[in-house]
Order: C-alpha cells, then sequence, then structure tokens
C-alpha cells in the first residue's frame, strides 16, 4: 500500500509539473514586458480602425481588454519595437470574442496576426490590414485547448523575410517561412500589439465588413506573464 501510495504521489507531481510548464510561469531567459502593476511601456493606438477608446487596464497582474463603449475595440501597443525575438504570454479568451496577438505592428495595426476567437480561426495566422502570402491554421489546438481557462502561446519571428512558428501550451502549431516579406515598406521590426476587434458598422461604406458578431457585450480578453526574448 506505501508504494501504491508513492507511485500516486509521483504521478500528481508529474502531472502538476508538467501544467506548470504550461502555463503560470514566464520561461527561462525571458524578459517580461509587463509589470503586472500598470500599462507602463505600453500604449493604445490613436490612428487603429479598430477604435480608439477600448478599456483597457491592467489589474492584479493581469491586462484586460474590453470594448468601450460597445463596438469600439482597439489595440494595446508596447512603446518598443521589436525585429527578431520569441514572444511569450498566456491568454484567457472569452468566447464569442474576435481578437488576436499582433507581431511586427505599425502604429495603425498592420501586422501578422494570431487569432484568438472561439469560436473561429484559433491560432491561425492572418494578416491586419495587409496580405499575408502564406497563412496557416492551427489544426490540432483544440486537442491541447483550454476552454474558460489560460493558455500558453510562444512565437517566433525571425529573419528580414519572416519565419514564424507558434506553440500553444507547448505543442508547435505550425511553421510557416513566408516567401516575401509582406509589409508595404518591407519593414523587419515592429510593436508586438494585443487586439480587440471592433463589432459596430459605423457608414453604409463599412457595411460589406460588418463584423456585428465578433464582440460580446461584456466580455474580455485577458493576459499574463508577457515577456519577450530577442535574437
Amino acid at each position: 500500500m506505501h508504494v501504491v501510495k508513492q507511485i500516486g504521489l509521483l504521478l500528481f507531481f508529474l502531472i502538476t509539473s508538467l501544467a506548470n510548464a504550461q502555463t503560470g510561469k514566464i520561461p527561462a531567459g525571458f524578459t517580461p514586458i509587463f509589470n503586472g502593476k500598470d500599462l507602463k511601456g505600453w500604449h493604445t493606438s490613436r490612428t487603429s480602425h479598430q477604435g480608439t477608446t477600448g478599456n483597457f487596464y491592467a489589474e492584479n497582474g493581469v491586462i484586460t481588454l474590453k470594448q468601450h463603449p460597445y463596438g469600439q475595440g482597439g489595440i494595446l501597443l508596447t512603446d518598443k519595437k521589436y525585429g527578431n525575438f520569441e514572444l511569450y504570454l498566456e491568454a484567457k479568451v472569452d468566447s464569442f470574442c474576435n481578437g488576436g496577438i499582433f507581431i511586427r505592428s505599425t502604429e495603425s495595426g498592420m501586422a501578422y496576426q494570431i487569432e484568438l476567437a472561439t469560436p473561429g480561426g484559433l491560432g491561425n495566422l492572418l494578416g491586419e490590414r495587409m496580405n499575408v502570402s502564406k497563412g496557416a491554421q492551427a489544426t490540432t489546438i483544440a486537442k491541447v485547448w483550454k476552454a474558460n481557462d489560460w493558455n500558453s502561446f510562444r512565437v517566433r519571428m525571425e529573419g528580414d523575410v519572416p519565419r514564424i512558428r507558434l506553440w500553444v501550451n507547448g505543442e508547435l502549431m505550425w511553421d510557416v517561412t513566408e516567401p516575401v516579406n509582406d509589409f508595404a515598406a518591407g519593414a523587419t521590426t515592429g510593436m508586438v500589439g494585443l487586439q480587440a476587434h471592433w463589432s459596430a458598422v459605423y457608414s453604409p461604406a463599412a457595411e460589406a465588413f460588418n463584423m456585428a458578431g465578433s464582440w460580446k457585450p461584456g466580455a474580455a480578453h485577458r493576459f499574463r506573464n508577457i515577456a519577450i526574448k530577442e535574437l
């Protein structure tokens, strides 16, 4: 019986260790870019078509993104630009909300984007305000995704013509090398951004891009343990 208890305890600690490796702790070698207290080092884009008045705030070690007023989203950007890097963060995303992680973003939100949408293209590689030559789909993300819980994302971006990789909860989702640099001006650096998608139709001309179902009233995307390793 004593041996059985010991085996049980070993299994418990192994499972706990694996869980902690997936979320809850910044990996070694990464430097935090969110201090856990406030948005020092970050700013809201004032030129994004997503909106400029979103309710973005830091509290208890978490950055929360909400719309404000309803229908108006926005992008929270790092003050600093990065070129070649690995980004680590943990995200908890409410269902029926469309957002994203922007990499090498411009001030207005032109960027390579990791989609954060449930249901939707969770973990997919898209372009925001630009065409991406080679996108990607996280076809196996359902195997590791923890609904209504924290999930870890690690994104590696390197090269003037970028190679981009994504891991979710420690599992490789995709590895893409673009055939060209997709930025109009060939940018090789940019900001890290967190997006809350707009959901209002501003004018008849915008009706073709009606995103009225892209954000549930009162819902949020939350982020913690945000850190980067420059390469």
